[in-house]
């Protein structure tokens, strides 16, 4: 039972560690002390649901609907396009000064930002309805299976709380306008690289 939750949580870590939208969004908002917890919750809760589908036996979805990864690839591609395209006018902008100050945008947007990027980016499907699935089929008793399944759902929510949460340390460095318009810079052109990655 150990063992394959261990097996689920390294699983889990190791499928959500790489660096993309969510954890960039997740990490400005960790920076900026914005409606942590619930967007913390909300990614790492989206992933639960996901990987509980997964491990259930859903991973068949795309041969069901072999158009649903290209669909969703090409979704995915238009709404880093845009959020990259907002991130870098405001890089060039420069109107840092709500984030300076510490002002907060909506809960509403933040989460919405968030479902945004969890739901509409097809690697998601790929990780949990997928790999996760597909791995979880090494253990046929239901008891096994079900440890693996909380070993990555833990590890979901053990990586997004410490990324948001974490992301803290760093806020002595973010104090002023050149480096808030530093990280959108960045941002804004690795959600163009991740949209070009998705469709090319």
């Amino acid at each position: 039972m150990l063992a394959a939750g261990v097996t689920g949580f390294a699983t889990g870590f190791a499928l959500i560690l790489a660096i993309g939208a969510q954890n960039a969004f997740v990490l400005r908002q960790g920076l900026a002390r914005q409606h942590v917890f619930w967007l913390c919750l909300l990614c790492a809760t989206s992933d639960a649901v996901l990987i509980t589908a997964g491990v259930m036996g859903f991973g068949y979805l795309v041969t069901l609907y072999p158009a649903f990864p290209q669909i969703m690839a090409w979704g995915g591609a238009a709404f880093l396009a845009v959020y990259g395209a907002l991130r870098l006018l405001a890089a060039y902008q420069g109107d840092y000064a709500m984030q300076v100050a510490g002002v907060s945008a909506s809960l509403w947007r933040v989460l919405a930002t968030g479902a945004a990027f969890t739901w509409l980016n097809p690697h998601v499907y790929l990780d949990t309805l997928g790999l996760v699935g597909a791995v979880s089929t090494q253990f046929t008793e239901t008891a096994l299976k079900a440890a693996f399944g909380a070993g990555a759902v833990l590890a979901s929510y053990t990586f997004f709380f410490t990324l948001g949460y974490g992301a803290r340390l760093l806020a002595p460095v973010m104090q002023s306008a050149r480096a808030w318009r530093r990280l959108d810079l960045l941002i804004g052109l690795v959600m163009w690289a991740l949209a070009v990655k998705l469709v090319s």
